[in-house]
């Protein structure tokens, strides 16, 4: 037979553990939930192959440090639309959301042209 001496002996110290893990698993999705503050840097990282670490090009292709983010903006979406002529970057464009374009071109906008 189970033994039920937590629940009859001690109901306070039952509703307390009832209660610590409710508030962890609480604490724990709102943890999950909030946003990482290197997200943009970490996606913006994909882009130092072709555009230079930060975004500074060393030739080749154009730097994107400094750019003006909504001019950034309005390329990616020309570039995922199909709309803009490239080689490589309609296709990688395809690949973002728009918060992640966004995220990318105020990181890039941030960060001081060479």
């Amino acid at each position: 037979m189970p033994d039920n001496s937590l629940l009859t002996e001690d109901p306070l110290r039952h509703f307390t553990v009832v209660i610590g893990t409710a508030l962890a698993v609480v604490a724990g999705i709102a943890y999950a939930q909030t946003p990482d503050p290197n997200l943009a840097r970490n996606i913006a990282a994909g882009c130092a192959n072709c555009h230079g670490t930060n975004g500074v090009s060393q030739g080749g292709n154009s730097s994107l440090a400094g750019m003006a983010r909504q001019d950034l903006v309005a390329k990616m979406k020309e570039y995922k639309a199909g709309t803009r002529p490239a080689t490589i970057m309609h296709q990688l464009a395809k690949g973002y959301s728009d918060e992640q374009i966004e995220l990318l071109a105020a990181w890039f906008a941030a960060q001081p042209a060479k």
